[in-house]
């Protein structure tokens, strides 16, 4: 577990002011009166889930940017819980499950919050049934997510259900491929005239894990690669490209502004820097390595669909007598 201290971010105020985090577009807007929050939870069968952060702390970002960057934990979260994200220094107004009101700074010191990102969730009567103080990597919060949606709070401690319930970690770094664009990354300025695909990938995600060890290690795939340039970025990382269309920025900029939400997505450009195709998960390689084909094709120009160009292509495939493993 990571935590960041309260005084890094008070001091971090006195001089250049923090980058904000980005809060995930799907947590809730309300009136920050507990008593309603998690009596509309609970009318929807969910649970209220409470984040403290504050701006510039890294692993406030880190828990946005690669927890709920991960399609497994954004789908836990949406359909088990309302969340609410508060500002450890704010003035907001907020109500507490007893009735008393207080600005979310003083919320914070009254729940004992010493460090950013903490993390509260409730149950139907209003009682904090697990508290995460830091940042968890993914598959151990993803943990906590399944303790608290199932109830299991009746049956054993968070802390006994961590021990059996924490999945195979992933790896905490990124991974490398020669076929990488190195930098700068001038995506504007390229030559060979070939078209462009990005990857935006995170550490901590067992899918960019898959998607090195098993789809860049595929014949097939690579195949189709080699017709790219190929350029790879962290997402919520400041690395900073010139865009296809000559816009400087940052990873992270660009990233929020092609609307990328999980890791790991490839979005394919043409040879004119125009975004023609893109996928948001780690496919197969039959698929991942079509999705490919797809954009260097051009196939989206007579077929729109993705999923017809795709059976015709298997169709066809298989009357030249390949085999089309789907899943393998």
């Amino acid at each position: 577990m990571f935590l960041f201290a309260l005084g890094a971010g008070a001091a971090i105020a006195q001089g250049t002011p923090p980058k904000p985090i980005d809060i995930p577009p799907w947590f809730a807007t309300t009136f920050l009166d507990f008593r309603e929050d998690i009596a509309d939870a609970a009318r929807e069968h969910k649970r209220l889930l409470v984040y403290f952060g504050q701006d510039g702390c890294p692993y406030c970002a880190r828990l946005m940017g690669v927890n709920f960057s991960q399609r497994s934990i954004v789908e836990t979260t949406r359909r088990h819980f309302i969340a609410i994200a508060l500002d450890l220094w704010g003035d907001r107004d907020t109500t507490w499950v007893d009735g008393s009101a207080m600005p979310e700074k003083e919320l914070a010191r009254k729940l004992g919050v010493q460090f950013t990102p903490t993390v509260l969730f409730f149950d139907e009567q209003g009682k904090v049934v697990a508290r995460i103080d830091g940042y968890f990597p993914p598959q151990r919060f993803e943990a906590v997510l399944d303790y608290v949606a199932g109830r299991h709070e009746h049956e054993q401690t968070l802390a006994a259900w961590l021990q059996t319930h924490v999945k195979e970690t992933a790896s905490p770094t990124l991974h490398d491929e020669p076929f990488f664009m190195a930098p700068p990354y001038d995506l504007a300025h390229r030559t060979g005239g070939k078209p462009l695909a990005v990857i935006f990938e995170t550490v901590d995600c067992p899918a960019c894990d898959e998607l090195h060890r098993e789809g860049f290690r595929n014949p097939e795939v690579m195949a189709q690669v080699r017709r790219f340039d190929v350029a790879r970025f962290p997402i919520f990382a400041t690395t900073p490209l010139v865009t296809p269309a000559g816009h400087r920025t940052t990873a992270a900029a660009w990233a929020r502004e092609l609307g990328i939400i999980y890791t790991p997505s490839v979005v394919f450009f043409d040879a004119d820097g125009r975004e023609v195709f893109r996928i948001d998960a780690y496919l197969r390689p039959f698929h991942f390595s079509s999705s490919f084909a797809y954009a260097a094709d051009r196939g989206y120009l007579a077929e729109p669909s993705f999923q017809r160009w795709l059976r015709a292509r298997a169709e066809r495939l298989r009357a030249e007598g390949k085999t089309v493993d789907l899943w393998n």
